[in-house]
């Protein structure tokens, strides 16, 4: 039972947690809102860092989740630049690492997200080394890739996944020079494969970026406290004025950890451990976004999500079970990548090992195409390249579980609608 005395507590300042506020007051919670950013910049939308802000084709304000002013209309208590350094699930309270504050809940969200994994090499600690996941770093970032860009400068980019592409594309179009670093054969090789990761690499190349593959970086080498160059395992040196370290992230799971909730194994990713209806180990936590390992019925496995559409959607279904309503959460994986001309949109969850077949319907040449990563003739992800406004389609043929004809789903010809029941 919900009533206005209640408090909601709600730590992380993204995304997830700023769609998690708005909800429960959208849904009627009269209660009290508190919620805890780690920043001090107002909640924000990180695809941009890395695309349309990055790349200065979008206003700073355009990132941010709400007007700032949003959030005392709605009656949002929120800390920005403020940490929580403890939860008491006994007396229900979280207290602030700043000064110590301790603030009394009947519900907690931890929508914690994820930090950048660092590169364990000597040379990290040189001014020209970067991450990027915050707006900060974005900043920094952008102001990099101009100067780099006018002086004909070399950035050495470690990690080809969706952020390392992001950058290196970005990067290119400000006129630097771009070398990727990547342990895998391919870029994206543990999301999409041998077959589509070599279409991007393709991409890459043609706009001037050079691979390096089946390699790890070993050192930045540096001198009065400047990027020399990065070292490979191959005692290869590649000329570098900055270095971006794009490896991944790990769930931000300490808090969690520390007060005792379920944390999933690294099979499952890691997470914090939740229901489908995203509560913890502790009935009166929840959690939501970056930082959950949650049970997909239709995947038949725990998942964990690092993209936008995870926190877009999983901030309000956790406010809603905070609020006691029955909630399953379901959503298909989704996301999406802008690299030079090349839009795509992904949905489902095929990783290494679960699919015995790539289809592949339209050109892929022409970088014009639709893939489809098959399991006994079952759609289990689609990925659409530069062609638009089937996603909702290729989410219909995920989750009917229908036999395909494999043939039927390379011809274009054939409608998407006609492929499942």
């Amino acid at each position: 039972m919900v009533d206005a005395d209640q408090t909601f507590v709600i730590v992380g300042g993204g995304l997830a947690g700023a769609k998690a506020a708005e909800t429960l007051r959208a849904e009627g919670f009269t209660g009290r809102v508190i919620l805890i950013c780690d920043e001090r910049d107002h909640p924000y939308e990180r695809p941009p860092l890395s695309k349309g802000y990055l790349l200065g084709k979008e206003e700073r304000d355009s990132v941010f989740v709400h007007e700032p002013a949003w959030y005392a209309a709605n009656d949002i208590e929120l800390h920005l630049g403020q940490t929580v350094d403890a939860v008491d699930r006994t007396a229900k309270t979280v207290r602030f690492g700043e000064d110590g504050t301790v603030v009394r809940y009947d519900k907690l969200l931890l929508a914690t997200g994820a930090e950048p994994r660092r590169l364990d090499v000597p040379g990290t600690d040189l001014a020209g080394v970067h991450h990027l996941r915050r707006l900060a770093h974005a900043e920094r970032l952008k102001h990099v890739l101009t100067n780099l860009g006018r002086d004909n400068g070399h950035l050495v980019i470690a990690g080809a996944g969706w952020i390392g592409l992001e950058v290196a594309a970005a990067a290119r179009e400000y006129g630097a020079e771009v070398t990727v670093v990547e342990h895998g054969p391919t870029p994206l090789h543990g999301v999409l494969g041998p077959e589509i990761g070599g279409l991007f690499a393709e991409l890459h190349r043609e706009h001037g970026v050079r691979f390096h593959f089946g390699r790890r970086l070993t050192e930045i080498v540096g001198q009065d406290g400047m990027v020399l160059a990065a070292r490979t395992d191959d005692d290869e040196e590649h000329p570098a004025h900055d270095v971006l370290a794009a490896i991944g992230a790990a769930p931000r799971t300490h808090l969690a950890e520390a007060a005792g909730l379920e944390i999933a194994d690294r099979a499952h990713g890691g997470g914090i451990v939740v229901d489908e209806g995203l509560r913890t180990s502790d009935p009166d936590v929840y959690a939501a976004g970056d930082v959950v390992s949650f049970p997909h019925a239709l995947f038949g496995t725990r998942v964990r999500v690092e993209h936008w559409a995870n926190a877009l959607n999983g901030g309000p279904a956790a406010a809603r079970s905070m609020l006691g309503r029955d909630v399953t959460y379901d959503r298909v994986p989704y996301f999406f990548s802008d690299q030079y001309d090349l839009g795509m949109e992904y949905s489902g969850w095929a990783p290494p090992g679960s699919y015995d077949q790539v289809v592949i319907r339209g050109d892929a040449g022409k970088r014009e195409f639709i893939a489809f990563w098959v399991k006994d003739g079952r759609v289990l992800a689609g990925m659409n390249v530069n062609v638009w406004d089937v996603t909702d389609k290729i989410q219909r043929l995920i989750r009917s579980r229908a036999q395909v004809d494999t043939e039927a789903l390379a011809d274009p010809h054939a409608p998407l609608d006609s492929l499942a029941p």
